[in-house]
């Protein structure tokens, strides 16, 4: 469990004010010009040695993700930096409490990494229905403008760096990095082919980076206690604090600041007041938001809650949304719906996306209704391995994933619904 004292996040539930003067005596903006004079490359070298992976899902190591950007202009064109607070995934909802108490965190991560990068501007892309959570971040903008801490000379660095707050419009494939690109320059939300990747031809046309909100807003932290500080928090290749969002049948759903590596037994007992109706009641977990496929009670109650702890089970640790199920849940039902949500969302620009998000949730419904014949299960699970891997994003990946979770760990379940609705045994269903 994470001692308090090591807590990034001091102001995670609101209790204190947001604004800039509560921010300072909470250690935010203390000497930025101190930690801009180590250098942007060594920043970078900080952040790497910290070990810090992204927290938007995919844990691609931070600080090697800044060093792909240009150490020098290539026609004159400047660098940008894009934070993705657009947090569409279900299930999720930590950037949410960073934006409405604690933006300055991200502000000053946002001037910290952008020089890092040598960025000429940030761009936060907040999600459209984060209503409340917006106008908290321009109000903090402002505030971080108007005493100078960003703008012409920030914190007096004699670095220029702007910050500018994108509204997005409720998409969630814009979630996608390169599809935020799009969004930002006025186009329609859908991603391009890679390569070039962003850090060569990002927003505008111009060397980018797209980090996570939670990435950027731990950078200062990380510099002012250390990088050895947070390389000590948690396992290797996979350290430091993390923010979960715990949310379904539990006693106390909440999004707490805790170690990676935590077993899922402790988070739950410590921070969530436990299962409902008690571990026995358990059925499975989703741990890390809609898009990674569902583990077993049994398989995730000692599981390490980090990166390679939950891909040993079969799954991967996403946004860190653990979404718990107990034995009331209609699992086919519950991965029918997310099924739903994944059509709904698909751009349309790739065939086996557009084509097959739509067929696998008219698959599901029938399996959910048990108006299907046991071998359209191996049919589902072959067409989610033909999404998987061919489309441009990963939006089909996250299509499949939750289906092959479920024919994987709960087949049985959909059988006994077949079998029921057609009254014949399984093996006779099987055969014809």
């Amino acid at each position: 469990m994470l001692d308090d004292k090591d807590r990034i996040f001091t102001n995670l539930y609101g209790q204190q004010d947001w604004g800039v003067d509560a921010a300072i005596k909470r250690g935010d903006w203390d000497d930025t010009k101190g930690l801009m004079a180590r250098g942007q490359d060594g920043i970078i070298d900080a952040i790497k040695a910290s070990g810090l992976r992204g927290r938007g899902g995919a844990g691609f190591p931070t600080g090697m993700k800044w060093s792909f950007m240009p150490k020098e202009s290539k026609n004159g064109k400047p660098s940008f930096l894009v934070i993705n607070a657009d947090e569409s995934e279900p299930g999720s909802c930590k950037d949410r409490e960073i934006l409405r108490h604690d933006p300055h965190k991200l502000i000053e991560g946002a001037l910290v990494a952008g020089f890092a990068m040598r960025a000429r501007a940030a761009y936060i892309y907040i999600r459209g229905e984060y209503i409340r959570e917006a106008e908290t971040l321009f109000a903090a903008v402002a505030q971080a403008y108007a005493r100078g801490f960003i703008g012409k000379n920030a914190c007096g660095s004699g670095y220029d760096f702007d910050v500018f707050v994108h509204r997005g419009a409720g998409a969630y494939i814009c979630g996608e990095e390169t599809a935020m690109l799009e969004s930002i320059e006025g186009k329609k939300g859908q991603p391009r082919l890679k390569p070039p990747f962003p850090a060569g031809v990002g927003l505008y046309g111009c060397p980018t980076t797209v980090n996570n909100v939670e990435s950027i807003a731990v950078a200062p932290t990380i510099l002012r206690r250390g990088p050895e500080w947070f390389a000590g928090i948690g396992r290797d290749k996979n350290q430091g604090t993390k923010l979960f969002q715990i949310s379904g049948h539990v006693n106390r759903p909440c999004v707490v600041e805790d170690a990676m590596g935590v077993s899922f037994r402790e988070l739950i007992e410590t921070h969530a007041g436990g299962i409902r109706g008690g571990w026995d009641n358990l059925l499975a977990v989703i741990p890390g938001g809609s898009s990674v496929p569902l583990v077993p009670a049994a398989q995730i109650i000692d599981a390490p809650m980090d990166f390679d702890g939950l891909r040993d089970v079969g799954s991967g640790l996403g946004t860190a949304a653990i979404i718990v199920m107990d034995k009331s849940t209609d699992i086919v039902r519950a991965i029918s719906r997310i099924s739903y949500f994944y059509k709904h969302e698909s751009c349309g620009q790739c065939t086996p996306c557009r084509e097959g998000t739509g067929w696998m949730w008219r698959v599901m419904e029938r399996l959910r209704e048990g108006n299907a014949e046991i071998g359209e299960i191996d049919m589902l699970e072959e067409v989610t391995r033909q999404i998987e891997g061919h489309t441009i994003c990963a939006l089909g990946d996250a299509a499949a994933w939750p289906i092959q979770g479920l024919i994987k760990h709960f087949r049985p379940e959909i059988e006994r619904r077949i079998i029921e609705k057609n009254g014949a045994a399984p093996y006779a269903v099987a055969a014809e």
